[in-house]
């Protein structure tokens, strides 16, 4: 062979080895990173193409799937009272993708995850049809709908969060405005898509598909100063909640001079710590947080899980309380204000924690995850989250809850035979405190049996209301009073 022929052989060789060599990592290397690839058509048409497991609530579906046609997505998901239920299972939609449990246990819910090959394979040699398998969640269908209707009944923006103290199973995750996912599960249009564009936060302010329950951050007001009260006795600055604490008034807070102001005349001077829960007494909390300082609030309010998302397994975010505050900054954030800012999710953990004995389990929403003949693929086990407080400092602390309850702010969560423990708060919102404040209530109940099956946050948010109307006894502990009986029904 001569020179140039075999310069053109080993060239055209190795344009062979290079296509062989390309060939191989695409089918081998990136076969599976171009299967699941977002842009890959067949993916949502394989996605589609069965109907998708369910989603489930005391044993009953709250989803399902319909039948569509005209296009080659051959199911559609359907929702059960979608706008109640919303906050739980997000939306699965054939034009704006899934979230939520919908996303986050999409490989269970379409059949695609590796756990069910298996299952798979078989219904492949049997001829089955592929089908997914099922979420089932802790909640708890009255405690939902009680949270749900509360809020609606209200007519403002809110949310709530119901937990198991025990185990940290979420009964109840609510928000409030909702949507529902079905009316844009397809991929018309002419009807998704306007249904879609109309609940945009830029169409409408009133941000339906924010996830109030989970995402939202709010300035926790007086609810805050049971985590103070928790910080107090914990760090031994006081250890009788009898006793009187050293707080003068009026109260200049340090490195100022600005009074801390209490809400009306009540009896704040050198109060006790049940006093100053029962009567939400500004000055001794702000006192509290400030001789503590900022090093021990931060501590304690990370231990009830404050600076850190949460996940169960949906995302909820960071509540938030500040470091390198001066002694100022500090006292107003020990009474919920200033920087201080929390999800109703962080809220409902606090009063659980306090129910529990001092001892913080993790939220968690999906009980199991089942292949779709019910058999069991993956249990979740309550984990423990933390220990804010020791027994002795949390019995203290309840015995404190329960006489805002039973003789202060929060007397409209009395339940008959059942012993209730609440804190109500007021938060400033806006700036200078121009807009209405929020309307907060946290609370457990426990029953006869000394057991706590539920603790509760509720948060209202009504710039329709009456400056004067706002309070969280008025607004929000008769929604947190609803769905601790629900609860309580139920178990029954």
């Amino acid at each position: 062979m001569n020179k140039p022929l075999r310069r053109i052989a080993i060239f055209c060789g190795l344009l062979v080895l290079a296509l062989l060599v390309r060939d191989n990592w695409l089918q081998y290397a990136q076969a599976d990173k171009l299967r699941t690839d977002e842009h890959n058509r067949r993916v949502a048409i394989e996605r589609y193409a069965s109907p998708r497991g369910d989603i489930i609530v005391d044993g009953e579906a709250i989803t399902g799937s319909k039948e569509t046609s005209g296009s080659d997505y051959k199911f559609k998901r359907t929702y059960k009272d979608g706008p109640m239920w919303a906050p739980v299972t997000g939306y699965a939609s054939q034009a704006f993708g899934a979230t939520q449990l919908e996303s986050i246990e999409d490989g269970i819910l379409t059949g695609n995850d590796d756990r069910l090959f298996f299952r798979n394979t078989l219904d492949m040699l049997t001829g089955k049809k592929k089908q997914g398998g099922n979420v089932v969640t802790t909640l708890n269908a009255a405690a939902q709908k009680a949270a749900y209707e509360g809020l609606k009944k209200q007519g403002g923006k809110g949310a709530v969060v119901a937990l198991e103290p025990s185990t940290g199973k979420i009964l109840a995750l609510a928000s409030f405005p909702s949507y529902d996912p079905s009316s844009f599960a397809g991929n018309s249009t002419t009807t998704d898509t306007e249904a879609w564009q109309k609940l945009q936060k830029k169409n409408n302010p009133d941000d339906p598909m924010l996830n109030r329950a989970l995402r939202e951050v709010y300035p926790p007001g007086s609810t805050f100063k049971v985590l103070t009260a928790a910080a107090a006795l914990e760090n031994g600055l006081y250890t009788d909640p009898e006793a009187p604490t050293k707080t003068p008034l009026p109260w200049t807070m340090p490195g100022t001079t600005t009074e801390l102001k209490n809400e009306g005349n009540i009896p704040c001077k050198n109060a006790s710590l049940r006093e100053a829960l029962r009567w939400s007494c500004n000055t001794v909390f702000g006192k509290i947080g400030s001789d503590l300082g900022n090093d021990k609030m931060l501590e304690m309010a990370k231990k009830f899980g404050f600076t850190e998302e949460q996940f169960t397994p949906v995302r909820a975010s960071a509540s938030v309380f500040s470091e390198d505050m001066a002694p100022s900054e500090v006292a107003l954030s020990s009474i919920g204000q200033f920087n201080t800012a929390a999800t109703p999710l962080q809220m409902a953990m606090v009063a659980s924690a306090v129910a529990n004995d001092g001892v913080l389990m993790k939220p968690y929403m999906v009980d199991e995850l089942q292949a779709r003949d019910v058999e069991p693929i993956e249990k979740t086990d309550p984990e423990e989250y933390s220990r804010p407080l020791s027994a002795d400092n949390a019995q203290k602390l309840q015995s404190m809850m329960e006489t805002v309850v039973e003789s202060g702010t929060g007397k409209n969560a009395q339940i008959p035979n059942v012993t209730v423990g609440g804190k109500t708060g007021t938060a400033q919102h806006g700036e200078n405190n121009s807009k209405n404040p929020y309307a907060w209530f946290i609370s457990y109940a426990k029953t006869s049996d000394d057991a706590s099956p539920v603790a509760v946050a509720v948060v209202i948010e009504d710039e329709d209301a009456v400056r004067d109307d706002i309070s969280g006894g008025g607004l929000a502990a008769p929604i947190a009073k609803s769905v601790m009986e629900a609860v309580i029904k139920s178990k029954q």
